[in-house]
């Protein structure tokens, strides 16, 4: 089954992912990708979908799905920095993966949190995704 970006959540104050599971009268209910556990998330909660999220590169930005798809697609003995790793460890790593990443606007935090997002949705074999709307399947 394909993974819809559009429905994987990351809430403001809350770690790890959630998955979208319909809308109640007082918020959202969603479920943890970690325990499936189900709760109600009120209208104060700021929720991120996946797919509306970007890394500013020098020419403009590379959408969060696009540099997961270079995750999931790197060599495999290639290693993925473990998030805790040492912040030149980190820069090192997109420097390769993303080369022209922008030095100043894509933070040493940005970079944890996109590699633990990628473990997560590796863990849960998510990295299928679903194609965006409108988007062409030219070759």
């Amino acid at each position: 089954m394909k993974t819809d970006l559009k429905k994987v959540l990351a809430l403001s104050g809350y770690s790890g992912l959630y998955l979208f599971v319909s809308e109640s009268k007082n918020g959202v209910i969603v479920a943890s990708m970690a325990d499936k556990k189900r709760s109600c998330m009120g209208a104060r909660i700021k929720m991120t979908s996946l797919a509306d999220i970007a890394i500013y590169t020098d020419a403009g930005e590379l959408r969060l799905k696009e540099a997961l798809e270079r995750l999931k697609n790197l060599p495999p003995d290639k290693e993925i920095p473990d998030p805790k790793s040492d912040s030149l460890v980190l820069k090192n790593f997109f420097g390769e993966l993303i080369s022209d990443y922008d030095r100043d606007r894509f933070y040493l935090s940005h970079m944890k949190k996109v590699l633990e997002w990628f473990r997560i949705l590796r863990d849960h074999d998510a990295l299928d995704f679903e194609e965006e709307e409108g988007a062409s399947a030219e070759a």
